[in-house]
């Protein structure tokens, strides 16, 4: 773990919040000269911390505003029936993110699909297929109430 300064978490914060900002505007937002801000930044980029810059598309302007979460079970737990579904889990473009759990299913999935006809072509394309899978259960989020992609720091 990297430890970070106020001044660094400074950083972070307003990075995370808009990671576009210009270099100078950034400095001016904490309080240092452009070329410190500028060597700070870079740091955190070298050393990992800032993993890369991404934009977050609306979802609904997109066609793709409904969320699915499906709990997967799988047949075995060996070492590499979850390596060979995590290596084909990456090939679902829809799968936004893949969690391996504790509990009752062993990965939990969300998708951003345009309907539940595109969940079902999903689901008999790709899901049901992916190696090792014994259950898929599905749950429709019906509103997003929050969403961040922020850390506290």
């Amino acid at each position: 773990m990297h430890e970070t300064d106020p001044t660094d978490r400074l950083i972070l914060n307003e990075l995370q919040l808009d990671g576009r900002v210009s270099h100078a505007e950034l400095a001016s937002r904490i309080g240092l000269s452009t070329s410190a801000c500028h060597r700070r930044v870079r740091r955190l980029e070298a050393e990992g911390v800032i993993d890369g810059y991404v934009m977050i598309l609306d979802t609904e302007a997109i066609g793709r505003d409904l969320n699915v979460f499906v709990e997967v079970s799988l047949v075995s737990q060996s070492e590499e029936s979850l390596r060979r579904f995590e290596e084909e889990v990456r090939d679902c473009p829809e799968v936004m993110s893949c969690h391996l759990v504790a509990g009752d299913a062993d990965y939990l999935l969300h998708l951003a699909v345009q309907d539940h006809r595109d969940f079902e072509r999903i689901h008999n394309q790709h899901l049901s297929r992916l190696a090792g899978v014994a259950r898929l259960r599905s749950n429709f989020a019906i509103r997003t109430v929050y969403q961040t992609t922020r850390h506290l720091l």
